[in-house]
């Protein structure tokens, strides 16, 4: 059982309010909570037009910007530095810089050949690096034939056909070898799909910056794959009778510029509900829901996250109407969205290991939301359960206080224990936490994942559930 500097105490006794606590507050409040409102907030924040709210994307700086204007509207305080409501943080990241990436071709004649990456020639991921390589080249035939293996190809370009793709044991032997590269042109005869659409679907991911823990600038081995068109001009520039490991009298220069880029600049929303007890105010309740998703595809598929984690985005958005309408708790309360959670729990991890906790506040717990309004209606999970080293108390709070609102079941989300951001918070912050999930489902990071499909009465019971247990956390000395 966790402890904290706070006294506690154990578990049925948190669920009821102390008798000074106006139960008409608590009333007013959860009459705020409204499927219709949470309905208009989710179908913005997972349209097509916010593209799936990737982290980082303009679209999700636009979702920071429309919470931001909730809380001020509603007289939350600036939860962040310089009085600010966005709590800046940045990560390394990779990426192609452009630029740097290009393949020329030149033949004894003097003919060029300069060809855009993604245009003329596609990389694979394995081929991603920081490299300058430049040298003449020879004739390979058959790139999936067994006498590659017997190929002198150091210090060469390697130059053969191919319609499936270089096995990762011959790339190996090549690279092993000291060959410079393989170019590999396409044998049309043999393959069911063009060069570009083989390598297309990568292309924008290898072009997107990607936020990246270990971002450095490995050199990486060359495979460059022609397209049809570029394919056949080289082949005129060659020598028409070629054998096995003879020289083709080209001189192939490549550069490719993948590899670490400026750090991400990232946000996290943080709005404070002041308490008014003389003794309590400092001490923190945090509520937190990441409010990023995993972006939109370059074949126009968009991940809206609707559920994932539209709904709790919304849905803190609603407790923060609620937090409007019930006025001052006796503790302080913070609501924050954070991003990058899709990403490896990244905003959340940046904000507990640096916290900025503004005139003295000091964090008591976390209450998680994430992925609440799918499944059965009448039931939700909920980590850490009895079974799990960090139980609290403030699993039995929701517990005490689900029938309230139509939940006759909780099942464990024990498994799901690294996977949203409460996990920060315990591992970071010492403090006890209470992840509220509703399952995962067949939509689950998916272009179906759409605001039509929500059970919105799901969210605004899971949201009027919270609120109890806010209420339920002002008691004077609560040990978890």
């Amino acid at each position: 059982m966790k402890l904290i500097a706070s006294a506690l105490i154990l578990g049925a006794s948190l669920a009821l309010p102390t008798s000074g606590v106006d139960e008409t507050d608590l009333d007013r409040a959860l009459d705020t909570i409204t499927a219709d409102e949470i309905r208009s907030d989710l179908y913005f924040i997972a349209s097509d037009a916010m593209k799936g709210r990737d982290s980082p994307s303009p679209q999700l700086k636009i979702a920071a910007r429309y919470i931001r204007a909730r809380l001020m509207r509603l007289g939350f305080q600036p939860g962040a530095q310089d009085e600010s409501y966005l709590y800046n943080w940045t990560y390394p990241q990779s990426g192609m810089d452009m630029a740097r990436t290009s393949l020329s071709i030149e033949g004894k004649d003097g003919a060029q050949l300069n060809l855009v990456m993604g245009e003329g020639y596609f990389l694979p991921q394995s081929a991603l690096g920081m490299r300058e390589v430049s040298g003449d080249a020879i004739w390979a035939d058959d790139l999936n034939s067994k006498s590659l293996d017997k190929l002198k190809a150091r210090g060469k370009w390697v130059v053969g056909t191919n319609s499936k793709g270089l096995s990762i044991k011959r790339r190996r032997a090549l690279e092993e070898g000291g060959a410079l590269g393989v170019i590999v042109l396409p044998d049309e005869r043999k393959m069911k799909k063009t060069v570009a659409e083989t390598f297309g679907r990568s292309l924008a991911n290898i072009k997107a910056p990607r936020l990246s823990r270990n971002a450095s600038s490995r050199e990486g081995f060359p495979v460059l794959h022609l397209t049809e068109a570029a394919a056949k001009d080289v082949l005129g520039m060659m020598p028409k009778s070629r054998k096995l490991g003879g020289k083709l009298s080209l001189e192939i220069s490549e550069s490719c510029g993948y590899g670490r880029l400026e750090d991400a600049q990232l946000e996290n929303v943080v709005g404070i509900w002041p308490g008014s007890d003389p003794k309590l105010k400092d001490e923190l309740i945090i509520i937190s829901a990441h409010y990023d998703h995993v972006g939109y595809r370059e074949n126009g598929d968009i991940y809206n996250g609707a559920d994932d984690n539209g709904s709790g985005t919304c849905g803190l958005l609603a407790i923060a109407e609620a937090l409007k309408e019930y006025g001052p708790m006796r503790r302080s309360v913070m609501l924050t969205w954070v991003s990058a959670e899709e990403k490896g729990l990244l905003g959340s991890e940046a904000w507990t290991k640096d916290p900025y906790l503004p005139g003295g506040l000091k964090p008591l717990c976390n209450i998680n939301i994430d992925m609440i309004g799918r499944n059965a209606p009448d039931e939700f999970m909920i980590t850490p359960t009895s079974k799990h080293e960090a139980y609290s108390a403030l699993t039995k709070v929701a517990e005490a206080n689900m029938k309230k609102e139509g939940f006759k079941k909780v099942r464990s989300a024990d498994s799901y224990w690294e996977r949203s951001d409460h996990a920060n918070f315990e591992r970071n912050l010492d403090i006890p936490v209470a992840f509220l999930f509703c399952d995962v489902h067949e939509d689950y990071h998916k272009a179906t994942d759409t605001p039509d499909k929500i059970d919105y009465d799901k969210v605004r019971r899971i949201c009027r559930l919270v609120m109890r247990m806010l209420e339920a956390l002002q008691i004077d000395q609560p040990k978890f």
